[in-house]
């Protein structure tokens, strides 16, 4: 009988991981300690279940790294952007979902498969040498034990920094003769946001009202924690200045209010919508470390939410990860013991894309390693690769901090346009992501003919 892979944590990483290595007809064993052991953050014991955002990012595949990154994934057979796509909501030119419908199908998915054994556990500690291959893929809400252990071994403190949840309101206590459905510059259907705008008073008074609300308080050991920038506390925004916000996730451009339009808004907050049904959506940009009464006061003086029901308000949790460029090879497996191999957000990538994207490649070459093959790198010029490449050394070890996909993880690209000028801006994106589509197909080819 063939030994399993194991893996620990039943998160995005996890799940992709489980999927790819089953679908290779090996079998797996999922080690998921919720709802056995709750984190901080989540609410359920569903595999996959998303904390912060219902949302993938863009979708774009023809001139941004995040579309770009969707697109390989699904190319390569990835459960994560399958149930996404069919449990969709709409989000303008966003991936977003219903996020339970969406944990279910991928939990089920895996429930389903022969070769997938799901234990509901705590793993307290490293995976013992009998395991043979491991994946450790518990992400940022690594449970104590577990990572101490991890930093005894390798020698080296996990990194912190603190992640911020934003708040989800019931639609039916929305007040549409105050708030107007559109996307920014009408992109999607054109309708894909519910919009409140704000006066230049009322957006002033908004932004005291933040700075002067009370948060929640740090314990000594997290002081020092830094938080990762793209997902900071919209108070935490506020601070860098008065007028962040409004060139932030408030901006007001691409958008006329129908209630009154003659009047150009100050600032506009947006909803997204966060289930199937459109009952509930959440608050673009309002991660926040406010206290729940505060959010409630607070989130009330913005038009339209004066009488906002909310299905779940914000909060603040610790996120760790480890120094993979130090620490992993390029297979990302751990140098000091090569049988253990580290995926999702533990090793430094953000987000939910990213994370599966990890997930997947450490599946992959988990697979490969078990089947006596060499290991198979994805292109650097493809999203999956620069990702990869960052991760396991792209990234200074001295500085090295989270980071989602984006062009700049690329190798540069030359060439010119049809005037002959250097190629730049949106037609250099454009020409990366064409080939990163183009290094992945004949990469899939490679692998299929080898395979």
């Amino acid at each position: 009988m063939t030994e399993p892979i194991h893996i620990i944590g039943g998160g995005l990483a996890g799940s992709e991981a489980a999927w790819q290595i089953a679908q290779r007809d090996i079998p797996v064993v999922l080690h998921e300690m919720r709802p056995v052991r709750k984190t901080e953050a989540h609410e359920t014991g569903t595999l996959a279940e998303l904390v912060c955002s219902n949302s993938l990012r863009s979708d774009d595949a023809t001139a941004n790294a995040v579309g770009v990154l969707h697109e390989e994934l699904r190319r390569c057979g990835s459960l994560i952007l399958k149930c996404a796509d069919e449990n969709a909501v709409p989000a303008g030119g966003a991936l977003a979902v219903d996020r339970e419908a969406f944990a279910i199908a991928v939990q089920q998915a895996l429930e389903s498969h022969p070769h997938v054994t799901i234990l509901r556990e705590e793993i307290t500690g490293l995976p013992p040498e009998d395991w043979g291959a491991t994946i450790i893929a518990t992400g940022p809400l690594t449970s104590k034990p577990l990572a101490a252990a991890i930093a005894d071994l390798t020698g080296e403190e996990s990194l912190s920094f603190f992640d911020a949840i934003a708040p989800i309101v019931h639609r039916d206590s929305i007040d549409m003769e105050r708030a107007w459905f559109q996307s920014r510059y009408d992109k999607g259907d054109g309708s894909d946001y519910i919009n409140c705008a704000m006066s230049e008073d009322q957006y002033f008074n908004f932004i005291r009202a933040l700075l002067e609300g009370d948060k929640v308080e740090f314990k000594d050991w997290e002081k020092d924690t830094p938080y990762f920038e793209g997902c900071l506390p919209i108070e935490v925004m506020a601070e860098r200045g008065p007028q962040t916000l409004s060139y932030g996730p408030l901006k007001p451009v691409g958008l006329t209010n129908p209630h009154a339009p003659d009047q150009r808004p100050y600032a506009v907050v947006q909803l997204r919508q966060d289930n199937k049904l459109g009952t509930l959506w959440n608050i673009v940009g309002f991660q926040t470390k406010l206290k729940h009464g505060e959010q409630v006061r607070i989130f009330r003086t913005i038009p339209g939410l004066e009488n906002a029901e909310f299905a779940r308000l914000g909060g603040i949790h610790r996120n760790t990860f480890i120094n993979s460029p130090r620490l992993l090879d390029q297979t990302l497996a751990l140098k000091k013991r090569p049988d253990i191999r580290f995926a999702g957000q533990i090793t430094g990538c953000e987000g939910y894309v990213e994370s599966t994207a990890i997930g997947l490649l450490a599946g992959r070459f988990a697979v490969e390693k078990r089947l006596g093959q060499a290991p198979s790198l994805p292109p650097e010029t493809t999203a999956l690769g620069a990702l990869l490449g960052h991760v396991t050394g792209g990234a200074e070890e001295s500085s090295y901090q989270p980071m989602n996909i984006n062009f700049g993880l690329f190798p540069t690209i030359e060439g010119r346009d049809h005037r002959g000028k250097r190629l730049k801006g949106k037609a250099k994106k454009e020409a990366q992501a064409a080939r990163a589509l183009a290094e992945i197909d004949a990469w899939l080819d490679k692998i299929s003919v080898d395979s």
